[in-house]
């Protein structure tokens, strides 16, 4: 079967990347140095251990695997930490970017499905956000993408590398048949974060900031399910290995919701309250961040079925009741 490099596999959007690529008739082979993914997460496909700034063992695994595309998640992706320590992201994400995709030219692998993030074009308020928009990140995760994305199209010049860019909003839900989910160490994403409040398993939630400039004072984000967030990935490849040119596009549903309404609709889903309390805004987080775009619908056939929030949080916490890997 035809094999896909994917670094980050062990991780949430990975490992959802991996069953679809096994769904869809590829071999998944994970990448990952499980600093931050789960062993128990690699299910559909071979596994090779590593770090992506190891290019000896990048080396090796192109060749022992021969992939015909890469689909690259690996990263961190914490906005907080990343204006605390920016180093740490950009040598992380960048240098190991960089050495991933030199690796993957050497060895003549010449599709390159990459992960980046809405992060990338900053605080623009009142503005639609299509692929076209100003990049202007505001935190060093997305400076750290921002670059990678500039380091693609560097290599697509100098060495034909044909890529596709998926900038995406706020990645939600998990697998609804259970077998793989969201769970990060430490946790930071508002859904399970939410539901952890609600299990007992932390005191409360934390709403960061109550005075933007939004109907009730909280951040609106753009949610998209990782199913339909890694189906997309899955029509990019498609894209690249029918020899299509590299593109970039959002991945978002159009619609805003505000940390209160994601509250008030798990309240609903669940059943249950949810603990929260307020507090001060955190360094680097924008006001309001949706996408307008249809590109990935017009030009993909990307259409999502699952990006709703009862959906998504429903899914989210089945799996957050049944389905941990530390357990």
């Amino acid at each position: 079967m035809t094999k896909v490099l994917v670094t980050g596999g062990a991780g949430y959007i990975g490992s959802h990347a991996c069953k679809a690529l096994k769904a869809a008739g590829f071999t998944p082979v994970t990448f990952d140095n499980f600093v931050t993914g789960w062993r128990d997460a690699v299910k559909f496909g071979p596994c090779e251990e590593g770090d992506l700034t190891d290019r000896a063992r990048l080396d090796a695994v192109f060749a022992t695997h021969a992939p015909v595309a890469v689909m690259h998640f690996a990263a961190l992706s914490q906005v907080g930490e990343s204006m605390q320590v920016p180093g740490k992201y950009w040598h992380n994400n960048v240098t190991g970017s960089l050495t991933l995709i030199e690796a993957a030219v050497a060895a003549g692998c010449m599709n390159f499905v990459f992960s980046s993030t809405c992060a990338t074009y900053g605080e623009q308020d009142n503005v639609v956000l299509d692929e076209d928009s100003v990049q202007m990140p505001i935190n060093s995760y997305g400076s750290s993408k921002r670059a990678i994305e500039e380091i693609l199209r560097d290599f697509e010049a100098s060495d034909g590398l044909r890529h596709v860019i998926f900038r995406y909003f706020n990645v939600a839900g998990a697998d609804p048949e259970g077998e793989i989910g969201e769970h990060h160490r430490p946790e930071t994403h508002l859904i399970p974060v939410m539901l952890d409040a609600i299990d007992g398993k932390r005191p409360a939630l934390t709403v960061f900031g109550t005075d933007y400039d939004t109907p009730d004072g909280t951040c609106i984000r753009d949610y998209v399910h990782v199913c339909d967030l890694v189906d997309a990935h899955v029509l990019g490849l498609r894209r690249l290995l029918d020899g299509k040119g590299s593109r970039v596009f959002n991945l978002g549903t159009g619609t805003g919701f505000s940390v209160r309404e994601v509250i008030e609709q798990s309240n609903a889903v669940t059943n249950r309250a949810v603990p929260y309390e307020e507090g001060p805004r955190r360094p680097g987080d924008c006001t309001r961040l949706v996408s307008g775009s249809t590109r990935a619908e017009a030009e993909l056939g990307w259409t999502p079925t699952r990006s709703t929030l009862p959906v998504m949080i429903a899914d989210a916490w089945r799996w957050h009741q049944t389905g941990h890997y530390d357990k």
